[in-house]
């Protein structure tokens, strides 16, 4: 028969076969080898990357709870930094307003005195000392107002410096829940999943040394307008004792100089009631302020109705008309316009409306003087030191400012 192949081609086909195999069995196990020692490698690299990646993320989040809480404390201190500058100032301005209590009495003082006739129409004792006391009262309110100023820039210092921290500790306290939620992650964590290109986007805004010095520069800010605030809170008290002081010895002085002038002064029921008439004219003109005052508020209602009835029917606007153009700003200005122009009518009328209490007041005392004195008392024993019988001003201003006890 005719045979294709020989015996030695079939011998040497099987070796080759056996050869190959061979080789390709010998590959495949390196293969599996390398493939084996790369599984440890990179099993390990990538426990020992997310570990030390877990181990600063930790690291990180007690960085910022740190910080955040140097902050919060800081804040709480400048709070209470901000009430008690704030309970000073409000003394302050208590004690200003009181001052016009007894400068008004000096200066009607002078007034009266100024209505004596004849020979009583003397540049005495009495007088320099009411001059004196005016000058005194006035140079006292100038020094409260000075501070008042003070104390309003320290507390605008104040409250900015605290705003910065607390937006600073607002932005700690989301880092904070954000990386500690980052470092109790696991590989059996739910939620995860893949976000491609997410390590190539960079939105840093700092790094760790500008990062610290960000809240160390706010707590520095801090702890140096409160340090500011408290020399400002020492200067208020005494300020407000070195006022009292002053205040109060010249009051003594000139009601010294007063019961010593007494007997050799002398004048008329018509000072008396001269007086009264101004004070019924002005509460006349107060009444009739406070009429105009009411009809002013009611008068913007409508206005205000108007432009907030605009605002809500422009909120229906749908999709992309909802367009905060020159029309809703002109609205919205428009809207805090009118609150404020109320704001501030009321705000007169409050104050209107506690000078017609005062001058009802002032009316009564008058009327009262002039009923139980009549013809029998003259303008210095009667009116002038009828009304400095007391300083007239409160005796306890604040626990900070307390009067001597009258000699």
């Amino acid at each position: 028969m005719y045979s294709r192949f020989s015996p030695g081609d079939w011998f040497s086909s099987n070796n080759s076969n056996f050869t190959m195999s061979d080789q390709e069995r010998s590959r495949a196990e390196r293969i599996r080898a390398d493939a084996w020692r790369l599984v440890q490698e990179t099993d390990s690299r990538t426990r020992n990357r997310q570990g030390d990646t877990t181990k600063r993320l930790g690291e990180r989040s007690h960085d910022i709870s740190f910080w955040k809480s140097e902050l919060n404390n800081e804040i709480d201190a400048m709070q209470s930094e901000i009430a008690n500058l704030q309970e000073h100032k409000r003394v302050l301005e208590k004690a200003l307003m009181d001052t016009q209590n007894p400068l008004h009495v000096a200066e009607e003082c002078l007034l009266h005195r100024e209505k004596r006739r004849g020979i009583d129409m003397v540049h005495d004792d009495v007088e320099k000392q009411l001059i004196k006391e005016v000058d005194v009262i006035k140079k006292c309110q100038n020094k409260m107002k000075e501070m008042l100023q003070k104390s309003s820039i320290q507390l605008r210092l104040n409250r900015s410096a605290q705003h910065e921290m607390e937006k600073d500790a607002k932005d700690k306290h989301s880092a904070h829940m954000l990386d500690d939620r980052m470092h109790q992650m696991r590989n059996s964590t739910m939620g995860i999943g893949y976000h491609p290109g997410i390590e190539s986007v960079d939105n840093a805004c700092s790094v760790p040394a500008t990062w610290a010095k960000f809240s160390q520069e706010n707590i520095a800010r801090s702890q140096k307008e409160r340090a500011a605030s408290e020399r400002l809170r020492h200067d208020i008290e005494s300020t407000l004792r070195a006022c009292a002081n002053e205040m109060w010895s010249q009051f003594n002085t000139v009601n010294v100089a007063f019961n010593a002038r007494i007997s050799e002064t002398t004048d008329a029921r018509n000072k008396l009631q001269a007086h009264l008439q101004k004070v019924m004219q002005e509460i006349f003109d107060m009444e009739k302020n406070i009429e105009l005052l009411k009809k002013a508020i009611y008068d913007k209602e409508a206005p205000l109705k108007v432009a907030q009835t605009r605002l809500q029917g422009r909120t229906m606007r749908p999709n992309v008309e909802s367009c905060d153009d020159n029309p809703h700003g002109g609205l919205k200005s428009e809207v805090q316009e009118i609150k404020d122009s109320i704001a501030h009518l009321k705000s007169q009328l409050a104050t209107s409306e506690r000078s017609l209490a005062r001058l009802m007041q002032t009316k009564a005392t008058l009327e009262h003087d002039i009923s139980i004195k009549m013809n029998s008392l003259n303008i210095d024993s009667n009116q002038c030191m009828g009304m400095r019988k007391g300083f007239p001003m409160s005796p306890k201003i604040a626990p900070i400012m307390t009067m001597p006890t009258q000699a």
